[in-house]
């Protein structure tokens, strides 16, 4: 079905269920339980998931299966946004056209960019791509201001052409839609004590998501995705038999563009202002930890590290020193101090540091990514019977993908 193995099939479906009913999901306490401050079922943060989900699906098809290590993705996701946010000032606020020109400009500028880095390989290559993205960086902010915004950024305003709508009404704000359904629209579901939001921008966010993810099954099970996995292999050793690993390189290099340009476009579409920090190298590392986080090389990986991180910038940050004390106003005040004092650190302000610690741990103990403790679990779970006749002693379960 869809031309997906049964397994394939089956992440799929789990992906799609879990991203329709995120709002359940992700609320899983009343809005008046001292626990819902733990609750991310709220649109924006629901939309930053599958946006930087996808934008780490797309780098995952780059570094999961060439190996090859860019910094400076940030670059096409900046590129993505300013295309999407001209074509809302000066066509429509319809965001298809904005959305279909952010892929194409990034796959252009990825072209460019990728044509002259892949000339080397390893840390040169990594070193070239941040160079291009601070390059871009630097350009927006400051010498290309009359295209870009410079500081300030871009947003629609009531004046703009925009060719195909008509004009807007004094005072009247242009709002990002599809087809007269606006991006910001939101039904609320009100279930007891708890509230679930159903929110347009973030289901058309996660339809696109579901369609790349998709995508990248398909890429990954293909003939080009297995040349891909020769590269990283070996590429010396690929370059024997005749085969040139460069045309590969450079094609996983602009699709991967293109999928930070479509993220890129849709943080526009979500919410309509383009600025020239989604350019600076920050940005590409965090789609670098959320891709080793989650696992590269698998399929689901890249989108459970998008998400793990999201969530701690989002909602482990938000936790201060007074929601703390709430939560400890049982103990004793000398209790309630050591453990507020104890966590602080790692919260609010702090949530880097747990982040840090987080990673570190993966890094030294799941090498494979959180797809790999995933992995362990499930096989201390189907983990055969000693006495089976058919198990094989010390095999290693296949990486959960």
């Amino acid at each position: 079905m869809l031309g997906l193995n049964a397994r394939d099939l089956q992440i799929l479906l789990l992906v799609a269920i879990l991203t329709m009913f995120a709002p359940f999901f992700l609320n899983p306490f009343p809005v008046d339980s001292s626990l819902a401050q733990f609750n991310a079922g709220y649109p924006d943060l629901m939309q930053r998931f599958v946006i930087f989900g996808i934008f780490a699906i797309g780098f995952n098809i780059l570094f999961g299966l060439t190996g090859y290590l860019s910094f400076g993705h940030a670059a096409f996701l900046g590129a993505g946004s300013y295309a999407a946010i001209w074509m809302m000032k000066l066509l429509t606020m319809n965001i298809i056209p904005a959305i279909t020109l952010s892929i194409i400009v990034a796959g252009l500028f990825s072209l460019a960019v990728g044509y002259i880095s892949l000339r080397r390989s390893g840390i040169y290559f990594s070193i070239l791509t941040l160079a291009f993205a601070q390059m871009s960086y630097s350009l927006a902010y400051s010498v290309l201001t009359p295209i870009t915004g410079g500081e300030t950024g871009l947003q629609p305003k009531s004046n703009d052409p925009r060719i195909l709508d008509g004009a807007l009404e004094p005072g009247e704000q242009a709002r990002a839609s599809l087809f007269g359904m606006e991006m910001s629209s939101s039904y609320e579901l009100v279930v007891s004590g708890w509230v679930f939001t159903f929110n347009v921008g973030y289901y058309v966010a996660a339809f696109l998501m579901l369609v790349s993810f998709y995508a990248s099954i398909r890429i990954f099970r293909s003939p080009f995705g297995l040349m891909l996995r020769a590269v990283k292999s070996n590429q010396n050793r690929l370059g024997y038999t005749g085969v040139s690993a460069r045309p590969y390189n450079l094609a996983a290099f602009v699709i991967s563009g293109m999928y930070a340009g479509l993220a890129g476009g849709l943080m526009v579409a979500m919410d309509t202002q383009a600025g020239a920090e989604r350019m600076f190298w920050t940005a590409s590392g965090e789609v670098v930890l959320m891709t080793i986080l989650g696992g590269a090389g698998t399929l689901i990986g890249p989108v459970l590290g998008a998400g793990m991180i999201k969530y701690m910038e989002n909602i482990i940050s938000k936790i201060n020193q007074s929601v703390l004390e709430s939560w400890f106003a049982w103990a004793p005040d000398f209790l309630q101090d050591f453990i507020v004092a104890v966590i602080y650190p790692f919260v609010g302000k702090g949530w880097h540091l747990t982040l840090g610690l987080m990673f570190m741990l993966v890094v030294i103990f799941l090498p494979g990514g959180l797809m790999q403790g995933i992995g362990k679990i499930g096989a201390l779970f189907s983990r055969k019977k000693p006495n089976d006749r058919d198990s094989v002693a010390g095999s290693t379960p296949a990486a959960a993908e």
